[in-house]
This record gives structure tokens, C-alpha cells and sequence, in this order.
């Protein structure tokens, strides 16, 4: 089966407004299911839909160091995006694709990051509800939507995330690290490049990731473009995703 596969960059605003502008042409069947791997530039946090901003992202220090932020129209908790240190994937395709179970959908669309991870050595499991971890440390999560035909999934894969930062950015509550067993985010999280004692590349993991993905959704990619309808829906939405109405909602 062929897929889409659209690789770009942009700030945190064009990148959620363009996930949303695929997955509504997706739903209205202008474009076939897609595949995107991409890097928020500059960095970017974003946060999910229902979490309340202020317990989710340290909004002073975002804006002291001029780190743009969103909500998504995903769950799931808050994110920091680091250009040089993570991609973001987002797969846009029929929801018949995949299981009507959450967690199993869950499961199978991050078996792709878990193939791309396995082709560097690492060993990386699948951890529900959203979460993939390398040595008892996240590397990657991801969160989803629904429509009535399509579902959009997006997520990370840290390689080279700078953690001091993604530390300061969000807002992790004591409950919460204690619930998974650490004291700091520190112990929380890991990357790539971490678990494996030196530094990779952003296209190596980008060309992991569309390996992984291939094999474990026996697809096919075929490297594409942006259409003229999608790039102007974006532009439509990016205001939405750029207000104080839409981010502070909660």
C-alpha cells in the first residue's frame, strides 16, 4: 500500500495548523493517507487539548527565552520540540487502518518508531498508554484524534533533545514523577544519542523512522509535496493556533 510522505520544518503554530489541514482534507478524501516527519524551527513546546496551561508549561520561561507554544487538538501532555535535537511524526490516514482499541492503536502505529529505533541497536518497548522507552527512559510519546473517517496520531522521537531545557520549559508534576518511579525529569526521559554514547544525526533518524514505519505498517512511502489546497488551509488555521483564545483556553 502507498502512503504519502511529506518532509518539512516549521514553527509550532505551521505545524499544528498543517496536521489539522491534512487530517480535515484527509477526512473529505482529497488526499490519501500520509506520513509526515518534520522539526519544529526554531524549538517549540506545544500541550494537549484538555491540559490546563498553567499546570502544563512554564510560560515564563518560554517567553523569557522566546520558545513559541500552542495547544494541540491531540490529548496527551505537554511536549518540548528541540530543532536540533527531535522529530515529530504525524500520520494522517483512514481510521479502518487501524484498531477500533485506543491503546492498540496506539500500539501499532508506534511499532513504527519502535523499528526505527531497533535499526540503531537499542532495544524499545511500547508502554501504554502512548510512550515508547529505551532502558526504563521515555525517548518518544505521542497522542491521537479522531474523526469520523480518519485519525490523526502525532508524536516525538528525541535523538539529541537538549533536557535542561525541555526540564525548564514544562511543568511535571512530584505525582506524576513519583508514579513512574523517579524523583526528576531527568531520570524520566532519555535520547538517542544518550543511550547510545554519542551523537546521531537528524537525517540518519529520519531515515530510520521511514524504515520503521515501512516495515511495521507494510507500507510503501513515496516522497511528495505539499498540495496548493493543503498549504492554504494551513494558513487559514495558523491564526487559530497563533490566539490567545485557542491557547489559553484552559
Amino acid at each position: 500500500m502507498d502512503w504519502r510522505l511529506i518532509i518539512g520544518e516549521g514553527n509550532v503554530y505551521w505545524n499544528m495548523a498543517l496536521d489539522e489541514a491534512i487530517l480535515l482534507l484527509r477526512e473529505e478524501d482529497k488526499i490519501e493517507n500520509t506520513l509526515r516527519l518534520y522539526v519544529f524551527n526554531p524549538s517549540g513546546v506545544t500541550f494537549g487539548y484538555f491540559q490546563k496551561i498553567f499546570e502544563s508549561i512554564n510560560i515564563d520561561f518560554l517567553k523569557k527565552n522566546n520558545i513559541g507554544f500552542t495547544r494541540r487538538i491531540t490529548g496527551g501532555g505537554a511536549v518540548y520540540h528541540d530543532a536540533n535535537g527531535e522529530i515529530t511524526y504525524s500520520i494522517i490516514a483512514d481510521i479502518k487502518f487501524f484498531p477500533i482499541d485506543i491503546v492498540e492503536s496506539f500500539k501499532k502505529i508506534c511499532s513504527g518508531l519502535i523499528e526505527a529505533i531497533k535499526i540503531f541497536g537499542l532495544n524499545a518497548e511500547f508502554k501504554p498508554i502512548n510512550d515508547i522507552i529505551v532502558n526504563g527512559r521515555k525517548v518518544s510519546g505521542s497522542a491521537q484524534t479522531r474523526k469520523r473517517k480518519t485519525l490523526l496520531q502525532h508524536g516525538t522521537l528525541m535523538y539529541n533533545t537538549n533536557l535542561d531545557i525541555l526540564a525548564r520549559s514544562l511543568i511535571v508534576s512530584k505525582e506524576k514523577l513519583i508514579a513512574h518511579g523517579v524523583k526528576t525529569i531527568y531520570e524520566r526521559v532519555t535520547t538517542i544519542s544518550r543511550e547510545l554514547g554519542y551523537k546521531v544525526s537528524k537525517e540518519n533518524v529520519i531515515e530510520t523512522m521511514v524504515k520503521g514505519f515501512e516495515k511495521a505498517l507494510k507500507i510503501n512511502l513515496y516522497r511528495d509535496n505539499l498540495s496548493k489546497e493543503e498549504e492554504e488551509l494551513a494558513k487559514k488555521l495558523l491564526s487559530k493556533y497563533m490566539s490567545k483564545e485557542w491557547i489559553y483556553r484552559r
